[in-house]
């Protein structure tokens, strides 16, 4: 089948090389996802995520809507790996879970496909108002004219550090007026200024939406352009930032390191100074052994005019939002609906961020997110949305055709290996657009 093909060819370029929003913790608590038979009325539901971290306070949001419906509801954890594999072994003749989460990177193969439950006429009888979430979330479950998938929540990144390594290097603490700059001083000295083995700053460069995709757009400049129909990877902007990145990385973690071991475990060994992450893995950090030392700060900014002062457009934070989705062939499309409706209301989401689940894909509704964790400050995450740009994270109809070769050889990962070679960051700039380009070209 055409669609089979195309859907393998997607997933097994995008799990090879992305993790990226909203939720990616890799623990599974269960093997291949439940699954309701294709016909009849369900008992209950099956709803499958990927994020462990986010397991026990999304069974809380369903246990609340059981009292009300009588319909159990049972949520279960696939590594994001095996998710994805589940997911294409439904969509090519198996059965899906009832419930699931979808992602933007796929969004768009499931929905053109019929493999999702539509949900317009739904939406339209219940008198759901979609304007209330972030539009650039809405947007990327809808299709046609058509809506598969609910919002929810949205995310942006931060700037989390270990204190006990500044103070061991004699650095000031990151804060808001930190730019791009100062963050790669600070990384220097304390690369430079504690024992070998530590470092500064680590980046796992294969993970574009909590890391360089936010230095790019600071800059100016932009992986695909809004309406998708071309890149600016290769403009002197462009060109500016990942200069931004290739400095970093002179004082990192070298990427054989981090690909082996991963920037967060790197972290939380007290290997590394300053990683930057999304507001999808405070838990992990929250609830890690040493999380007495650590903080967050607001993700920097670039100073591109030179007066010193942060406008909205030079700090960036690249956003994303996951939706709830249902199979087409669920035996409950009623029950699926109720249950979707409730999770992404404002009952629902303001639930998911007093249980400091993630943040609301709801504007105005994440203030009880970012007092959930006591004893650590995470309204960078808030403050962020007042002080600079959310930027939607960029795809095109079928990212994975370029976003794994980007990051491949053909791509950026010779600059990334050697950051020594500033020439080398510029070309690869060049060799990234014509791929970009050529996907496009292809209607991808």
């Amino acid at each position: 089948m055409k669609f089979k093909k195309i859907l393998s060819l997607a997933v097994a370029s995008m799990i090879a090389f992305t993790i990226t929003g909203c939720g990616t913790s890799t623990q599974s608590n269960s093997g291949a996802g439940s699954t309701n038979s294709t016909s009849g009325t369900a008992k209950s539901l099956s709803v499958d995520i990927w994020d462990s971290n986010q397991q026990a306070g999304i069974q809380k949001i369903c246990d609340k809507w059981t009292e009300t419906s009588g319909v159990p509801v049972k949520v279960e954890v696939v590594d994001w790996n095996n998710y994805w594999t589940l997911l294409e072994a439904g969509a090519s003749g198996g059965t899906l879970p009832d419930v699931f989460w979808m992602h933007s990177d796929y969004s768009r193969i499931y929905m053109e496909n019929d493999m999702l439950l539509d949900l317009t006429d739904r939406i339209s009888k219940d008198g759901v108002d979609t304007s209330m979430y972030y539009p650039d979330i809405t947007s990327i479950y809808q299709s046609n004219g058509k809506t598969y998938a609910m919002p929810k929540d949205h995310d942006t990144i931060g700037l989390l550090y270990n204190k006990k390594l500044f103070d061991e290097a004699g650095v000031e603490y990151p804060n808001s007026n930190w730019t791009y700059e100062n963050m790669y001083e600070a990384a220097k000295k304390i690369t430079e200024g504690t024992p070998d083995g530590t470092y500064g700053y680590a980046l796992n460069t294969t993970n574009d939406q909590d890391g360089w995709y936010n230095i790019v757009y600071s800059y100016g400049g932009n992986i695909v352009n809004k309406e998708k129909t071309d890149t600016a990877i290769d403009s002197a902007s462009s060109k500016k930032a990942m200069e931004m990145v290739r400095k970093l990385l002179t004082v990192a973690v070298p990427q054989a390191d981090v690909a082996e071991n991963g920037t967060d475990s790197l972290f939380k060994s007290g290997k590394v100074a300053m990683i930057t992450q999304g507001s999808w893995m405070i838990q992990s950090f929250y609830s890690a052994e040493n999380a007495a030392d650590y903080a967050w700060a607001e993700i920097p900014y670039a100073d591109v005019n030179g007066d010193g002062k942060c406008q909205a457009s030079e700090r960036s934070t690249q956003y994303n939002g996951l939706g709830w989705a249902a199979s087409a062939k669920t035996a409950d499309p009623d029950s699926a609906w109720s249950l979707i409706k409730y999770l992404s209301s404002k009952e629902g989401q303001e639930m998911q961020s007093e249980l400091g689940v993630t943040m609301s894909s709801i504007p105005g509704s994440s203030d009880a997110f970012a007092s959930s964790f006591k004893g650590m400050d995470v309204s960078a995450f808030i403050n962020v949305e007042k002080d600079g740009t959310l930027q939607a994270r960029p795809g095109t109809r079928n990212s994975g055709v370029w976003q794994a070769p980007m990051k491949q050889e053909a791509g950026f990962l010779p600059a990334w290996q050697d950051p020594s070679n500033a020439d080398l960051m510029s070309s690869c700039c060049d060799k990234v657009a014509a791929l970009i380009r050529n996907a496009i070209a292809e209607g991808n």
